[in-house]
């Protein structure tokens, strides 16, 4: 177990098993070292919008599992967390409400799980975007850059 896998033990977090993608694409593909992540939804499979079905609180819930299910195709992809270098970049699609304006506070919640997780090498660049709609009515789905060890 490495230590990045310790650390989650520590933290009571267990990683749920790797989801598959939900139409004909990879759910990553690495190239040069860096690894990019398809888009990923909460792992309880929620359906609605952030200010219609669910409030901000609960946003930042699911973008947490977001970051769950991102970190159990990671360690799929690289045998181990330990290979992750740093993350990149991320970028959130919100399914929300014309006139939500919270759509950083949503996407906090995977944030605040990647500098929980890998401290420094957690800071990443961001963007966040309202969504009139998304994929299964999902409430937010996220895509991802990681720096990984070449494998």
């Amino acid at each position: 177990m490495g230590a990045i896998e310790s650390k989650l033990g520590s933290l009571g977090i267990e990683l749920p098993q790797a989801s598959s993608p939900a139409a004909k694409y990879a759910n990553y593909v690495i190239v040069n070292g860096l690894l990019f992540m398809s888009g990923k939804g909460p792992g309880s499979h929620a359906k609605g919008k952030l200010g219609q079905e669910y409030t901000t609180e609960e946003g930042y819930q699911f973008a947490r599992e977001v970051g769950l299910e991102v970190l159990a195709v990671l360690k799929d992809a690289l045998g181990t967390l330990d290979k992750v270098k740093r993350v990149v970049k991320v970028q959130g699609f919100v399914n929300a409400v014309p006139l939500f304006e919270e759509h950083h506070k949503v996407l906090n919640g995977f944030s605040d799980l990647m500098f929980e997780i890998f401290e420094d090498k957690g800071s990443h660049a961001r963007s966040v975007f309202g969504a009139v709609s998304v994929r299964d009515n999902l409430p937010i789905i996220v895509d991802s850059i990681f720096e990984v060890e070449e494998i």
